[in-house]
């Protein structure tokens, strides 16, 4: 019988019961659980659901962000036959409350009191949920919810009397039985249920972590949201190629979690790589000599860089000047990154190639892939042994690409999803003769690499009818690192504007090393000084553009675009239409 990733987590604790499995932060100090303790944990929250009645197929939901429940959780709840709801802790009211009645979600576990009174918020039209639990301890005697000391005692409690029960439903799973639904973070209308069964998990398991060469003895620090496909293949891989998971403290203290715990290989999405990037080079911006020692690095590495892609070997005097840039400028930067990092992995969005080609010129691969939530994530890799910078790799095993008469790209697969959760019309409508239509554009290569320049739907045509790609111009902008975030726009108009955020660490930065008397982000980004510092910065992108797709205007605005302001996704792509929507005056104002 073919292997859901249940099996694998049986496996774990019967061949390994004291490797490393989880690592987290705790009172100041890392603690590890070994894979006998993380499945005991998995073992008792899912038989404290058989407790409360959840059989095969019924619907727990999870509000929780990125910490070592969410995959006990997870676990728990398909070990026992049931379906995985993730819910984004940022969402509405209104959505968490359309996604609970929709999938009919019995059981829900919340992560904290925010979470907990949101819930209270909407629970009296939420009949479906019998019982909440909160992981977070909090003092509340007026609504019945459960604590994570209780359902865990409910679950020992029963399997005292049934000690198998987990373990023969963990191994009773069926491929083809559904494993979970996932709700797409849209930008507009009703979030869509995608379900997954548990071939679409194994065949992208299999697939992704034996093309990157992944086994136990690697670590990766976790910091993907577990609500989004990307995140969740990673909290998988975990169990399936036995990494150790190592739970960042949060984005925020990435950066030091990185050295402590000195990971093998990183996941992430491109806004992470943009920042390490933007960081990098706001570090040796004011200090001419730094800088020049550090283009000149930058040269050799470049050099280092297009001889490997192209398979042509360095030479003496090129390795010997690549050997002393590593010891001078590249192996502190790659110390910050923890030292030991074998390669990266980008997905979840574009990566613009030249921050590819910055990092492995310093001697880090970053494997961009390509997916959706749809696709269980990667159809397309780049894996550390065949790679070419700017595409998104080729097919997976058994992906089958084509490419659309307009250029959309085509899909099909065991990784993709099943369905729409009870919406036949959307299902219908992203099928075509056994393929999924993606809502890319892209094109592949002589050698089957793909290449995406563009959402469909986000394609602006300018009022002259020409089409421009506002990721690629997006992305241009963002390479300098006084920039933290663009929104193109111009559809229908007769040029192209931009929303540009900047990156408050580089701009403080910069008005003291130009003495400015303005001190505070909010008066800097006032200035003539900055204004000028921007202009260039979007001259400089539209040197690599035609004329019709070039940036006339721009306006700086205030504040950078947050998740939690609703500008952002979870894997923090900016959200186009909420952004044209908040913005309208400005955008109005740039075309005056």
């Amino acid at each position: 019988m073919a292997k859901t990733i249940l099996h694998y987590l049986v496996e774990r604790r019967e061949q390994a019961p004291k490797g490393p499995a989880l690592q987290f932060k705790e009172n100041g100090r890392w603690i590890t659980y070994n894979w006998q303790e993380y499945y005991h944990l998995c073992e008792a929250l899912g038989t404290a659901l058989l407790k409360f009645d959840v059989a095969k197929g019924e619907r727990v939901g999870i509000i929780c962000e990125t910490r070592p429940e969410w995959p006990l959780i997870d676990m728990a709840i398909m070990g026992v036959g049931a379906v995985t709801v993730p819910i984004y802790p940022n969402n509405s009211d209104e959505d968490v409350e359309f996604i609970i009645n929709n999938a009919q979600i019995k059981v829900l576990f919340l992560e904290d009191r925010a979470q907990f009174e949101k819930w209270q918020r909407i629970s009296e039209r939420c009949p479906s949920v019998k019982e909440a639990i909160v992981i977070d301890t909090i003092a509340d005697n007026t609504t019945k919810v459960l604590s994570w000391a209780e359902i865990l005692r409910h679950g020992r409690e029963k399997l005292a009397v049934e000690p198998k029960i987990y373990t023969d439903l963990c191994r009773d799973t069926k491929m083809d039985e559904m494993a979970t639904i996932l709700y797409t973070s849209g930008t507009t209308g009703r979030p869509k249920g995608v379900v997954l069964c548990h071939e679409q998990i194994m065949s992208e398991l299999i697939d992704v972590f034996t093309t990157i060469n992944v086994t136990a003895a690697d670590i990766s620090v976790t910091f993907l949201p577990y609500s989004h496909i990307f995140g969740r293949v990673e909290a998988w891989g975990n169990v399936y190629a036995g990494y150790v998971l190592a739970f960042a403290e949060s984005i925020e203290k990435l950066r030091y979690n990185l050295v402590e715990i000195k990971p093998t290989f990183l996941i992430a999405v491109p806004r992470i790589f943009e920042k390490i990037y933007a960081g990098i080079l706001s570090q040796v911006a004011s200090n001419r000599i730094k800088r020049e020692i550090f283009e000149r690095a930058l040269s050799i590495g470049r050099q280092v860089s297009e001889r490997t892609q192209a398979q042509r070997p360095l030479g003496l005097p090129l390795a010997f000047e690549f050997a002393l840039a590593y010891q001078l400028v590249f192996k502190k930067i790659l110390e910050g990154l923890g030292g030991r990092l074998r390669f990266a992995v980008s997905g979840g969005a574009p990566l613009n190639s030249d921050i590819t080609r910055f990092f492995h010129g310093l001697g880090l691969l970053i494997c961009e892939g390509y997916g959706l939530t749809e696709t269980t994530a990667g159809v397309t890799f780049n894996t550390p042994y065949n790679y070419k910078i700017g595409s998104v790799g080729r097919p997976l095993t058994d992906v089958k690409i084509k490419i659309a008469e307009d250029g959309e790209v085509l899909v099909k697969s065991k990784k993709v999803m099943t369905e729409y959760y009870k919406d036949e019309a959307a299902t219908r409508e992203v099928f075509e003769e056994g393929y999924f239509k993606t809502g890319d554009i892209g094109h592949l290569d002589k050698d089957g690499y793909l290449y995406i320049t563009d959402r469909k739907k986000d394609l602006i045509k300018t009022a002259g009818g020409k089409y421009v790609a506002p990721q690629k111009l997006e992305g241009l902008i963002k390479l300098n690192h006084n920039i933290s975030n663009v929104l193109i726009h111009g559809d229908l108009k007769k040029y192209i504007v931009a929303l540009v955020t900047l990156d408050r660490k580089s701009i403080l930065d910069f008005g003291k090393s130009k003495g400015l008397k303005e001190t505070t982000f909010a008066e800097l980004i006032k200035t003539q000084e900055v204004y000028g510092l921007i202009r260039d910065a979007v001259a400089e992108a539209n040197t690599h553009l035609a004329s019709y797709e070039s940036i006339k205007k721009f306006t700086i605005l205030p504040n950078d675009f947050t998740i939690e302001s609703g500008e952002l996704t979870p894997s923090l792509k900016v959200k186009r239409r909420v952004c044209d929507r908040k913005y309208q005056a400005e955008i109005d104002e740039l075309y005056h």
